[in-house]
């Protein structure tokens, strides 16, 4: 496969068939997806529970084979030891130890990436500054951490070995709207630095709010795939908004716009949201005898 500089993940014709005994096909988790992410973008894998999200952020750790087709992460083929140490995982449930404390949990993982330990006594802290965990939490043992601190302390964790690429599950899962904000904004500062972000939520104003592209999934396969303003605007309406109009001058407005003098005036596509995009590519999907699935993954 041949991968430019500007891609981080690519796949091509990516397939994953799940077989029963017999050898027999039994599920096709994921069929025929072919996706290109830039580098430096932040991008939406969005879909219903078993629409194939999950099978496919396993392809591109290589913690699975597939079935049919390819994958590259950042210029290698997918579940490469030497990419894999390159990425930043945080899963929808964090296994970690909780009998370690913050601080612990931080350096044994970055001992695991042969991190140097003068460069994790700066690392450690200031990633837990990062993700918001204060001087009492960092102490703590994980068995005593909320959902909310569980979720800080996973994703210090997929950032100790400051990756390039990083894999969000569910990263505002049990977040606070506080915490929700802070969860969004490292994630736009992450892009600022030039890394690319996967997000998988179920959230979807979330998605809406610190996405570049998107792409949802249904039943293994890819239903659309583009820019988040341009998926949500409405193309067969024209919205237009102004100041200091009388109810004439309106009627006017589109042929006379500069010669009326409209003040703070724009003429743009009202957008939907991501929420009724999502739902609409899952109904048009379904067949009308079958059972709605969950509307959010």
């Amino acid at each position: 496969m041949s991968t430019s500089n500007g891609e981080a993940v690519q796949t091509e014709h990516l397939s994953k068939v799940y077989k029963d005994f017999w050898g027999r096909d039994k599920v096709r988790a994921l069929d025929d997806l072919n996706l290109t992410i830039h580098r430096g973008e932040v991008f939406g894998l969005l879909g219903p529970n078993g629409s194939g999200k999950s099978t496919t952020i396993k392809l591109l750790l290589g913690l699975i084979f597939a079935s049919r087709g390819r994958a590259s992460v950042l210029g290698q083929p997918a579940g490469s030891t030497r990419i894999n140490e390159r990425i930043g995982f945080l899963p929808e449930e964090s296994y970690l130890y909780r009998f370690l404390n913050g601080e612990e949990t931080l350096r044994f993982y970055g001992r695991l990436f042969r991190i140097p330990s003068r460069d994790l006594k700066k690392r450690v802290p200031a990633l837990l500054d990062t993700v918001g965990l204060d001087e009492k939490s960092r102490k703590r043992k994980l068995r005593e951490y909320s959902k909310g601190m569980a979720r800080r302390i996973g994703l210090a964790q997929a950032l100790i070995n400051n990756p390039d690429l990083i894999l969000l599950d569910e990263p505002t899962t049990g977040l606070d709207p506080i915490g929700t904000r802070e969860m969004k904004d490292l994630i736009l500062s992450l892009k600022a630095q030039g890394k690319t972000v996967l997000l998988c939520s179920h959230l979807l104003a979330d998605v809406q709010d610190v996405c570049d592209r998107i792409t949802i999934l249904f039943k293994g396969k890819m239903q659309t795939i583009g820019e988040v303003r341009d998926l949500l605007q409405v193309k067969d309406i024209t919205q237009v908004q102004t100041r200091g109009l009388n109810e004439t001058q309106i009627q006017e407005v589109r042929q006379f716009m500069s010669r009326l003098g409209g003040q703070e005036t724009t003429i743009t596509h009202p957008t939907t949201t991501l929420e009724d995009l999502f739902v609409r590519i899952v109904r048009e999907n379904t067949p009308d005898n079958a059972a709605t699935p969950p509307r959010q993954a």
